[in-house]
């Protein structure tokens, strides 16, 4: 997941881009404080559990379609924060008497309408990155293989999709099926071995983890696609059966270099790679 935070009216909102389900979910309490003109968070959280409280009693599922997800804190701290879909904060703004609400409605309106750009032309998304890849300065051949193993991702998704899978949850559990029969750990557990909290895995990979990543995929779609496979069963089936394709590539590999292909290098900027020391360093008496 990418964590972005950006500013409606000179208000921060919290805002985050789940890459594997394609699903932008947006803080609660944020919105809340932007339509209500809060001075602080506090008094936005209270604000907002009065609601959820009136809500619940009204029946109303737009309480249900919230989850929670960690998120930086104003003390730095990740910490679990109610998030929601643009369309349903579009739809919680309704219940809010606020001067505010259609502008960040517009608001909400335009990240939906520069995801529908980015899908119906797929180059500005992948000038965005290449762009943002190129800031943070990684090297052409990396960016174009992290490029490659993206469209293989989308090509999977897109049978998902197409073949009872929902976006969300089940995306996430198939995913980690992927990643742990490939690389030997969780998706979670290598984002550990890297040092990474709200950072996304892939654009910390090194290209051999990129490729076999790609590998993995690639193989699960066309065994899934040979065998028809259809729902959760037979696609956690063909998950495995694509991971492990994977796996025996990298035994081989690493049996010729001798060198491990799932490491926990980075590309996190110096001030958190210091940070991450720091944590690892025992503790003095």
């Amino acid at each position: 997941m990418k964590i972005l935070p950006t500013e409606f009216d000179g208000q921060s909102i919290r805002r985050v881009y789940d890459e594997d389900t394609e699903i932008w979910w947006f803080s609660v309490v944020d919105v809340v404080q932007v339509l209500t003109q809060q001075a602080d968070d506090l008094t936005a959280r209270k604000y907002w559990n009065q609601l959820k409280r009136r809500l619940d009693k009204e029946g109303s599922e737009l309480v249900t379609n919230c989850h929670q997800l960690k998120m930086p804190a104003a003390d730095g701290k990740q910490r679990l924060t109610d998030v929601a879909t643009a369309e349903t904060l579009l739809r919680l703004v309704q219940s809010v008497p606020s001067p505010k609400a259609e502008p960040i409605k517009l608001w909400l309106a335009k990240v939906g309408y520069e995801r529908m750009q980015e899908m119906a032309d797929p180059a500005l998304s992948l000038d965005r990155a290449r762009q943002t890849w190129q800031q943070h300065g990684r090297s052409d051949k990396w960016i174009q293989q992290r490029m490659t193993g993206q469209e293989t991702r989308n090509k999977l998704t897109d049978y998902w999709r197409g073949h009872d899978i929902k976006e969300g949850n089940e995306f996430a559990i198939l995913t980690n099926i992927i990643h742990q029969e490939w690389a030997g750990v969780s998706v979670n557990e290598h984002k550990g071995m890297k040092g990474l909290r709200s950072q996304n895995l892939r654009d910390h990979m090194s290209e051999a983890e990129l490729i076999f990543t790609a590998l993995a995929e690639l193989s699960t779609r066309q065994i899934a696609e040979n065998v028809g496979a259809t729902g959760m069963t037979q696609n956690k089936t063909a998950a495995k059966a694509g991971g492990r394709i994977a796996r025996q590539a990298r035994n081989q590999l690493e049996s010729q270099t001798g060198k491990s292909v799932v490491t926990g290098d980075n590309y996190l900027p110096p001030a958190a790679k210091n940070i991450k020391k720091a944590l690892k360093a025992p503790r003095k008496a």
